[in-house]
């Protein structure tokens, strides 16, 4: 049963639905598409919803009405696990929380994903991904030397916390196997960002460091991060063989220069080493430098491909990285989305279906998970507690 909204909740909850579990997604009855999901809206759909719900079955209850609430009671019953995004208190108030639900279903597991988690002084605050960023450490790390704070441009603030979730869910689910009890999830998309920042914590921790924004440097190794060529941007990280690496860039001159012999003084050195680097490279192309790089095991190298580039990247389209998802409704045409990244050679992940049209499944999950008859659900409708 999967009472979630916005991104952090849904991301997480599709985790599961690639992986094979029977995902329900539970709305109100009395919204519109538009209010269903952020723009831009394609075909009258939004994008944000249907890249976040695929694979899901949707439902419509009003958890405020009696019957409506009902329901939802005996839904959870049925499920083996019960997610949900609120405010922390919001559950509660509805008669719909762990401490309620628990009684009657013992093996139920009840994972909450909030901002701040369910106990603490900011436990009642609200969070949207750039909070998370900001509170959970990651936004001091981010951006330019000298320069503010900066959000990463993927919501990593919301999406970690899913993934997060996804995880303990599957924790929970594996030692209900073996204790047959349900048990409690606590995610904090805070706590999932203090996560991410783990070399930087230690070494506050170890050396008294508060680490500062570095850009696309990195504060151990030099040369490291996206370099400037004719066409665009090539990443140089992790090299391992430097005499090799000015070699296959004809710069053995660099080879010899004390400046940049080892890490340690590349380090001191980095921005004489970055002029002299990108002068370099901006000679050839990205694919030139790739090719000449990627195959000498001197060093990581990379091309920095835009989002674009993705739809026709020769090792993306051989891994179906990305896969084109019908519409729903019955509407003609496809999106294409990101493929699930976990590739289990015994239960392969899939996507069995679109986003959830809205209140779509209510019907068949009503008839399947409690056995209700086409009178009983007819009468629900008609006293709006579901659609």
């Amino acid at each position: 049963m999967d009472f979630t909204w916005a991104l952090a909740g849904p991301f997480g909850t599709m985790q599961l639905s690639d992986l094979g579990a029977e995902v329900v997604k539970v709305e109100h009855p009395k919204v519109n598409e538009k209010q269903r999901g952020f723009g831009p809206y394609y075909e009258g759909i939004s994008t944000f919803l249907f890249s976040v719900n695929r694979g899901k079955q949707g439902i419509c209850l009003d958890l405020k009405d009696a019957e409506g609430k009902k329901i939802a009671k005996q839904l959870a019953g049925k499920a083996d696990v019960l997610v949900e995004n609120f405010r922390p208190g919001t559950m509660a108030r509805l008669g719909l929380d762990y401490e309620t639900l628990r009684t009657d279903y013992p093996k139920l597991i009840y994972a909450a994903l909030s901002g701040f988690g369910q106990t603490g002084p900011y436990s009642n605050l609200s969070a949207v991904d750039a909070v998370a960023q900001a509170m959970g450490g990651t936004m001091s790390l981010n951006g330019e030397i000298g320069a503010p704070p900066m959000r990463v441009g993927v919501s990593i603030g919301d999406m970690v916390g899913g993934l997060y979730l996804a995880m303990g869910i599957l924790a929970a689910v594996h030692s209900r196997e073996n204790t047959g009890q349900g048990q409690l999830l606590d995610v904090s998309l805070m706590e999932a960002q203090i996560a991410l920042c783990e070399n930087a914590i230690v070494r506050h921790s170890a050396f008294d460091e508060s680490p500062s924004r570095q850009g696309s440097r990195h504060a151990l190794l030099a040369p490291f991060g996206p370099f400037e060529t004719s066409d665009g941007h090539l990443v140089v990280a992790n090299v391992k063989d430097w005499q090799m690496f000015c070699a296959l860039i004809e710069r053995d001159d660099l080879g010899q220069d004390k400046r940049f012999e080892n890490n340690q003084v590349r380090l001191a050195n980095t921005e004489a080493l970055e002029y002299e680097l990108t002068s370099t490279l901006r000679e050839k192309t990205t694919a030139d430098w790739f090719s000449i790089l990627e195959v000498s095991n001197c060093c990581s190298v990379g091309k920095v491909n835009s989002i674009a580039d993705l739809f026709t990247d020769e090792h993306v389209q051989a891994r179906n990285a990305l896969v084109s998802i019908p519409l729903p409704y019955g509407k003609p045409g496809t999106l294409k989305l990101p493929n699930t990244p976990l590739r289990l050679s015994g239960t392969p992940a899939k996507i069995n279906r679109p986003m959830p049209e809205h209140g779509g499944n209510t019907d068949t999950v009503l008839q399947t998970w409690l056995g209700l008859n086409n009178e009983d659900i007819a009468a629900l409708k008609q006293n709006g507690s579901i659609k």
